[in-house]
């Protein structure tokens, strides 16, 4: 982890593209101006989990049973297809 010290109004940048300038120190509290591009998301820790968890959750609850989609297909996934070369022997 790279720790730097920077006082009101400084600001460091990560890459070309986005800075974090220190723009108030208030007590315990310090407020941040972050500036990035639009296709780079920048959320807080905290939302960032819930995003990920909400991610992997709504993944989950899509995955499709193999054998239930084999019954809407009408046919079973583990049920050799009917070949028609094999009926005419």
């Amino acid at each position: 982890m790279l720790v730097l010290s920077r006082k009101p109004n400084e600001s460091i940048m990560i890459g070309d593209a986005v800075e974090v300038k220190i723009v108030e120190v208030k007590g315990d509290y310090v407020k941040l101006g972050i500036t990035a591009p639009k296709n780079i998301p920048v959320h807080r820790k905290e939302i960032y989990e819930a995003i990920q968890r909400e991610n992997i959750a709504a993944a989950r609850s899509n995955v499709i049973d193999i054998d239930k989609l084999g019954d809407l297909l009408g046919q079973k996934p583990h049920e050799p297809k009917h070949n028609e070369k094999n009926d005419q022997k």
